[in-house]
């Protein structure tokens, strides 16, 4: 099991520990606003599980029926994450509804402030853990359930806000409507997710400073050759895939060409991680004069 895999086991644990406090702390005080709250830490729980998931999956070697690996599985996962986000908002939208039309009070809410800001300080520190240790692995899963974290943590600050002023003021429709407000933000948060997710799957191209950065080490370390045209990538979980036609002059023997490709190639896997590129090798015939000119 590699590290990527032990953070999303780790999530498991983690997200159970926070759901039972927050449980708890809707339990002791029958607010709306705590029910969202809670309600957001099951899909934790279960996006973490569809993550574990995912990261194994795209953990696998490429095969025969997939030549070029299992990365995407981890977008799948972020999409379900975010149908899942989608589908908790609704339903804290519909406490929230019958909850103003017959507003009650709240029982114990300074016991229910303490359990929930508890398990909001748990739900913090890990969702710093995970950030860090998505983006240095450059999982989608593992951000994807950090940023979902991040949401649940804003989203808590709000909900131990308006119990706070509940129990202050007495003014009992501040709970379903600060649990309103909490799932409009979680709503949004979803859509953000799949959005991106479904732009994995699509085979979006790197971003723009890292493509800027491909096309320096390509031109730097192609000397000997013509140019380079026709560049394309795109990202799939933590795998870069870069494919391009260097041109060389007609004369040029093939070991030198390959020698001047292997250059390139371990250029860019120094700074570019897991990439796997393709260089197709043309005469200088076929130059375009454009792209990335060498000489």
């Amino acid at each position: 099991m590699d590290r990527v895999q032990k953070f999303a086991v780790a999530s498991i644990g983690v997200g159970c520990v926070v759901l039972g406090l927050k449980y708890a702390a809707y339990h002791v005080t029958g607010s709306i606003a705590l029910y969202s709250d809670a309600l957001e830490s099951i899909i934790n729980v279960v996006t973490a599980v569809a993550a574990l998931i995912a990261v194994r999956t795209s953990a696998k070697p490429a095969d025969t029926n997939h030549p070029y690996g299992h990365e995407k599985a981890e977008y799948f996962a972020a999409v379900l994450e975010g149908v899942l986000i989608g589908l908790a908002a609704l339903s804290i939208l519909r406490e929230a509804y019958f909850a103003v039309i017959n507003p009650k009070p709240l029982d114990a809410p300074w016991q229910g402030l303490l359990i929930n800001g508890i398990a909001s300080v748990i739900n913090a520190a890990w969702c710093w853990v995970l950030v860090r240790s998505g983006r240095q692995h450059r999982s989608p899963a593992l951000l994807a359930d950090a940023r979902h974290l991040l949401t649940d943590v804003i989203t808590s600050v709000g909900v131990l806000v308006g119990v706070f002023l509940v129990a202050v003021t007495g003014w009992l429709v501040l709970d379903p409507l600060v649990g309103a407000l909490a799932a409009l933000w979680i709503l949004w948060s979803g859509w953000r997710l799949l959005k991106e997710s479904v732009g994995g799957l699509m085979d979006e191209a790197v971003p723009a400073d890292t493509l800027a950065r491909i096309r320096d080490l390509i031109r730097s370390n192609a000397e000997g050759a013509i140019e380079a045209h026709d560049l394309r990538t795109r990202l799939a979980g933590r795998r870069t895939f870069v494919d391009f036609h260097l041109v060389v002059p007609g004369g040029m023997s093939v070991t030198q060409a390959h020698d001047i490709c292997d250059r390139i190639e371990q250029a860019l896997r120094s700074e570019v991680k897991d990439a796997l590129i393709t260089i197709h090798v043309e005469p200088e015939n076929k130059a375009k004069h454009s792209g990335i000119v060498v000489l």
